[in-house]
């Protein structure tokens, strides 16, 4: 029997667009035991809260067997604690003893690739060009990433086919289905959209207050719109709401209760990233608003899409918070546009 384990700390993104991995080692060895390693705060991604980490695969629970978390960061500030040492040799002890075959690091850097070597697995599996280089040297088997978008990428380090059936990859949680019957009753209307108008670095950002006209126009077509903020993001939403005229909603609450949301929304408006990403694998449809990145490589992948970027748009990944020129010629007429051709179909 294999028993595998995926090795993918962060961030939310690229958590979600890992989970087709996991997806095709369960369609190709339905009796295997997939276990995943992940930052902490990012485990609602594969496990209700309330559920133990190590329960058999159930619907709060859908794609792995066990779970091990970790907190890179409360490490590498604390570095020589006695902690430290202590909680990294209890990892290493718990992914030693589950005797893995195989293990395939997603994450292409060095403490993603520390952390596989921990298990002394006969394979360890990544790509011959990943994102941190040294890395390379740490692999047993070097795949070259195949396909265009991130998600084939990824699944390409399995060698195997890339799953059929798009099934359930993420966790249903009761307690958060409760709290968004909730908030949805609090809606204008029960058919609302999702927008999201913060990004991982400002390049990557349209300007908020296109986004208060945007669901502007929704509330004039009887659609709600509720306003995704993540922590740090109170400035942001408060520039939505100075050209929304009252027609948002604030909502900022757990990964669990992103995900419940979500799966109820009509529609996502967001640009590349984690929420967006959450819309994709959730098969909600998506107005994607690009600049600098690349949506053949990181764009909406299984929804139903739009894409917008705008002709001049270069791609980079640098992060800095510059304006993206091309990003700016995006408009709030072909955003709405956009919403009223996804959500009339």
């Amino acid at each position: 029997m294999e028993r595998i384990l995926i090795v993918r700390l962060s961030a939310m993104g690229d958590i979600v667009n890992s989970l087709p991995v996991a997806a095709a080692l369960q369609q190709a060895y339905p009796d295997s035991i997939i276990d995943w390693v992940l930052e902490e705060r990012w485990q609602e991604l594969l496990c209700a809260r309330g559920t133990s980490l190590d329960a058999p695969r159930n619907p709060q629970k859908p794609l792995v067997n066990t779970i091990h978390t970790v907190n890179t960061r409360s490490w590498r500030d604390h570095l020589l604690a006695t902690r430290t040492r202590s909680e990294i040799s209890a990892l290493r002890r718990s992914i030693r003893e589950r005797e893995y075959t195989a293990v395939i690091d997603v994450q292409g850097a060095i403490r993603s690739v520390v952390i596989a070597r921990f298990s002394a697995a006969p394979r360890i599996v990544g790509f011959d060009s990943p994102r941190e280089r040294p890395a390379r040297y740490l692999y047993k088997q070097k795949i070259k990433a195949q396909g265009a978008h991130i998600i084939e990428q990824n699944v390409s380090l399995t060698s195997l086919p890339f799953p059929q059936r798009q099934q359930e990859m993420l966790p249903h949680d009761p307690l958060a289905e409760a709290w968004c019957d909730a908030e949805v009753q609090k809606l204008s209307s029960a058919r609302f959209a999702i927008l999201s108008p913060g990004a991982g670095w400002g390049a990557k950002e349209w300007p908020p207050e296109r986004f208060g006209e945007v669901a502007r126009e929704l509330a004039r077509d009887g659609v709600a719109s509720i306003l995704n903020i993540g922590p740090n993001e109170n400035d942001l939403a408060a520039k939505v709401e100075s050209t929304c005229n009252g027609s948002t909603r604030r909502v900022s609450g757990s990964i669990g209760q992103l995900i419940a949301l979500t799966r109820r929304a009509a529609l996502f408006i967001g640009g590349d990233t984690g929420p967006m990403h959450l819309a994709n694998i959730l098969g909600v449809p998506v107005v994607a608003i690009f600049g600098p990145t690349n949506p053949e490589r990181n764009g909406p992948y299984f929804s139903p899409n739009i894409v917008l970027r705008h002709e001049s748009s270069e791609t980079s990944y640098s992060h800095h918070d510059r304006q993206h020129e091309g990003l700016m010629s995006i408009t709030t007429a072909e955003v709405v546009a956009a919403a009223r051709t996804l959500l009339n179909k």
